[in-house]
């Protein structure tokens, strides 16, 4: 499903040096991915789906059981850039995970436009963050934001920091990328260098802020609106949760509609819960099944259940896995290699802002593939 290569990347290179960000080459593949609007819509159908069940309070009950205390407060906003990314089964589209701090949003929008694709998704996404804002202020001018990671230079879309950061300066909002050590907060306030921040778009993979006590007291306290938040992930990106998701029993027993039920139970990746499945019998059905920790992020610890080792099971029965239906990935063969792809729909408030595919080698994901990276995606009949 790949189309013809583009020569260069000057116009992303260019895009980034006026943004005075280093153009991050190993981010973007050459390729471009195809998905039929069958796909796509279906895709889009089962975001939507989840987003509705996900307001039930049977739902909430149940998956904020296994999830932080920190999880269980309120915050009042929605969280921004959920990241639902699906392999496409024998019978259509299979959801494989949810994130809920899904990253590379921006990169794509320069992929689009190095494709010439004209898209007015920079207003989309700061309208976004808007919507964040209001939500909990009201009329209130926003003033100061803060993007937040743990070490931001090392990170690897720090590129994207820079640019998230030009995107709010650029609307007269200041805006700063800012290590969470550096973060103070007293006296009701969440501040960095003596400057209060009135907004933190959250790019810590530290879920609960169990390892940032400034940001959990400001949090805690509404002292400043901070987006994705720990409940976001708890309701969407723990795991376990598509467990519930995708049993039609779990469904039901919650009060969720048989056509919801009937569109989430196949279209996702039928997931059970390690701890509560007999050890034998998955040992026995591995060659079938894809394991990864509950709370795990970035491909990290995940194995195909064929390849594993006795030693490595024992780690996984001594851990917080899911098991998880094998759902191949898509694949297409270039300059005679083959590269596996999947779609990524960045999603805000259950609608799909933007569809991107991820080309690579191997088990995951991994940005580390020759000709592999972001990769935009054309809608075909």
């Amino acid at each position: 499903m790949a189309g013809e290569l583009i020569p260069d990347f000057s116009r992303i290179r260019r895009e980034c040096e006026s943004e005075g960000v280093a153009f991050p080459e190993a981010m973007f593949s050459p390729c471009k991915v195809e998905v039929s609007r069958d796909h796509a819509e279906k895709m889009a159908e089962i975001v939507r789906a989840i987003e509705r069940v996900s307001a039930l309070d049977a739902y909430r009950d149940r998956v904020l059981q296994w999830a932080p205390d920190i999880a269980k407060f309120e915050p009042g906003t929605k969280g921004v850039f959920f990241g639902y990314d699906f392999h496409i089964g024998e019978t259509g589209p299979k959801l494989i995970e949810i994130n809920t701090n899904a990253g590379g949003a921006y990169l794509n929008v320069l992929l689009l436009r190095a494709w010439g694709v004209k898209t007015n998704l920079e207003d989309v996404f700061f309208d976004m963050f808007m919507n964040e804002w209001r939500m909990k202020r009201g009329d209130k001018p926003l003033k100061r934001v803060a993007i937040v990671d743990e070490d931001c230079a090392s990170q690897f879309l720090y590129p994207e920091f820079c640019l998230f950061k030009k995107l709010f300066e650029n609307r007269g909002i200041a805006a700063s990328v800012i290590d969470a050590s550096g973060l103070e907060y007293g006296s009701g306030k969440l501040q960095f260098e003596d400057k209060t921040i009135d907004l933190v778009y959250n790019r810590l993979t530290d879920f609960s802020f169990e390892r940032h006590d400034a940001l959990r007291q400001a949090y805690l306290e509404d002292a400043a609106v901070i987006t994705p938040h720990p409940k976001a992930h708890a309701l969407f990106a723990d795991k376990r949760n598509l467990a519930i998701l995708s049993s039609r029993d779990a469904l039901e027993s919650m009060g969720v509609d048989e056509e919801t039920a009937r569109l989430l139970t196949r279209g996702i990746a039928w997931t059970g819960i390690v701890r509560e499945a007999d050890p034998d019998a998955l040992w026995s059905e591995r060659r079938r099944l894809f394991f990864k920790p509950h709370a795990g992020y970035g491909a990290k610890a995940v194995y195909r259940g064929e390849k594993l080792t006795r030693r490595v099971w024992e780690e996984i029965l001594d851990g917080q896995y899911v098991y998880q239906e094998y759902v191949p990935a898509m694949e297409f063969e270039i300059e005679g290699r083959v590269l596996k792809y999947d779609y990524r729909n960045f999603a805000y408030d259950g609608k799909v802002q933007l569809l991107a595919a991820r080309l690579y080698q191997g088990q995951a994901t991994n940005f580390r593939t020759e000709g592999g990276g972001f990769a935009p995606v054309f809608t075909v009949p």
